[in-house]
């Protein structure tokens, strides 16, 4: 568990609470409009996502996926998450109810600090270019952009334009994560 002045980062648990939270925010189309995925049309989604996909995260050492909490409830309101693969691609995502707070931010810088205190070498974010709240995120939190690229996007099946920024947890200066550079071949780097 990870606290901040407002928050309480936590694992999502098998609870009617959590689901429901979980459900919420993954069914709400504004929310989800720049995700991989549809937005959640029944409750049922949620607890196959906690068995499925966040059951074998918890159980492994590497990739987190944490329940952003407020402090005065403790219930989920948002998700900060990375992958365990080379990318350790950091996401977020926060129930509209709770934007332009400042609590994704919050949150995010909170979950870093355990990801360097816990030997992470860096992180990677990409963000479509016509969310510019997530862009903006990842800038307030130091991440530096690193190039764009173009993905034709499933299973939404359309074709987005990516930047991809890099924050160093380690202190160590490294090239850039060249995976989507070297996988797309519509690849560039823009004047930010």
């Amino acid at each position: 568990m990870i606290t901040t002045e407002r928050l309480i980062l936590r694992h999502f648990e098998p609870t009617a609470t959590d689901y429901q939270a979980l459900y919420d925010m993954m069914a709400d189309a504004t929310v989800n409009r720049f995700l991989p995925w549809w937005p959640w049309t029944d409750l049922q989604q949620a607890q196959s996502y906690y068995q499925d996909e966040l059951q074998p995260t918890y159980a492994s050492a590497h990739g987190q996926f944490w329940a952003v909490c407020l402090k005065t409830d403790n219930r989920p309101i948002g998700y900060v998450d990375v992958s365990a693969d080379a990318s350790y691609d950091f996401g977020y995502g926060l129930a509209q109810a709770y934007w332009n707070q400042g609590l994704i931010t919050e949150a995010s810088q909170a979950a870093l600090t355990w990801l360097q205190q816990h030997d992470y070498p860096y992180v990677t974010a990409t963000h479509d270019v016509n969310n510019g709240a997530s862009g903006q995120v990842m800038r307030k939190l130091g991440m530096h952009y690193q190039y764009s690229y173009r993905e034709q996007w499933q299973p939404k099946d359309k074709l987005v334009t990516f930047r991809l920024y890099q924050l160093d947890l380690d202190g160590q200066v490294r090239p850039r994560y060249a995976k989507y550079w070297e996988r797309y071949a519509d690849h560039f780097v823009e004047e930010i």
